[in-house]
């Protein structure tokens, strides 16, 4: 990549092409008690018929969302979950673990921060009529295992299905125009993302609960057991060339606020666009790395100095291709302090219950 070498004139005119999506993921509880529901408690029949309630005025189109059976209509809100399969392995039905709120295409990042908040609202406010809530944990508290029959033609695409039951997060989706795109050399730039990656997932850790409790290690507690189990399997980004050259960005747990998506997608474009953060790592390097940042927050070693390369750089590459990186000053507090979401939930916890800490994890918009 050498983005530097575009005039800073040129770079505000090619971000204009950019275009931003959103994918975020919610546990559903009871209305008032805050009782964390699962499949048990939930069927897909339910939340669907609350989603075809929410209006979608003012809401761009949805068309080159995904229409994911058992589904029919074509909506911004799906049920997350375990799919059962028919003979051919295709979805007939869905074990709910929560809901998904996800963007149509939008131009601008203000744009789809905008959407993000219009459509999580209404959304939250028909499952409040309806009995039940959102709640942004990156893990479910009360339940860590799931087993369901084989839904996958491969083995490991079952497992990972059964993995992810219980796990919440976002995906930052960037799209680029053909001309930048092409400067991007994938191999190198998951490279990067392998080095500086880990050191963003620590600023989000917000998921220290494991079966009904604090996730307990022999030094104290870990701080992401969402991150925990994906570290060694999952991809930290994934390339989409024949969708308008789209970049989905998965390193970060689920945020409760606004001000925090925006930071995430802030620390993404500056991981793009930065041509001087020139350091590299392995897959099995970041693989060992978010394995410790599960654990140790921002306190693993060498996250809070790979952190403040990245954001340290952020305001004038941000600001050169026209973006304001005010929104990171979230993210710098929590170096400056060491202090992280899932910290924020060990001391409530200690002090209250996990009403208290859900209570907490109700979206800011």
């Amino acid at each position: 990549m050498n983005f530097q070498q575009i005039a800073d004139e040129a770079k505000k005119k090619l971000a204009k092409e950019f275009r931003f999506g959103l994918e975020s993921e919610y546990l559903v509880v009871q209305e008032g008690s805050l009782k964390p529901l699962w499949h048990h408690d939930l069927t897909f029949e339910t939340l669907n018929d609350i989603f075809e309630r929410v209006p979608l005025d003012g809401i761009p189109s949805c068309e080159g969302l995904d229409l994911e059976p058992p589904q029919t209509k074509l909506l911004p809100f799906v049920v997350e979950g375990y799919h059962l399969p028919d003979m051919d392995h295709g979805a007939k039905e869905i074990l709910p673990k929560g809901v998904e709120i996800r963007t149509p295409v939008c131009e601008s990042l203000g744009h789809v921060l905008e959407v993000q908040r219009v459509l999580y609202s209404r959304l939250r406010a028909e499952m409040n009529r309806n009995g039940y809530d959102l709640v942004c944990l990156s893990h479910h508290p009360l339940h860590s295992q799931f087993s369901g029959p084989q839904n996958k033609r491969r083995h490991d695409y079952w497992q990972w299905s059964m993995e992810v039951m219980t796990t919440y997060g976002p995906d930052i989706n960037l799209s680029l125009p053909d001309s930048l795109a092409a400067q991007v050399c994938d191999q190198d730039f998951e490279a990067k993302i392998n080095y500086y990656g880990p050191a963003l997932s620590a600023l989000s850790v917000a998921s220290p609960f494991c079966d009904g409790s604090l996730w307990g290690l022999r030094d104290g507690f870990g701080k992401s057991f969402r991150m925990h189990k994906r570290s060694y399997i999952a991809p930290a980004i994934e390339f989409h060339p024949t969708e308008k050259n789209r970049y989905e960005f998965k390193v970060f747990d689920m945020p409760n606020s606004l001000l925090e998506i925006e930071a995430q997608f802030l620390s993404f474009l500056t991981l793009l666009l930065d041509d001087s953060l020139q350091k590299r790592a392995s897959k099995q390097t970041r693989i060992y790395d978010l394995g410790q940042v599960a654990r140790y927050g921002l306190q693993a070693e060498d996250m809070t100095e790979r952190a403040s390369e990245l954001l340290e750089n952020a305001p004038r590459v941000l600001q050169s291709w026209g973006f304001d990186p005010s929104a990171l000053n979230v993210f710098k507090e929590r170096v400056r302090t060491g202090r992280t979401p899932a910290d924020d939930m060990i001391e409530v916890y200690k002090r209250g219950s996990l009403a208290d800490v859900l209570r907490t994890r109700q979206f800011q918009v």
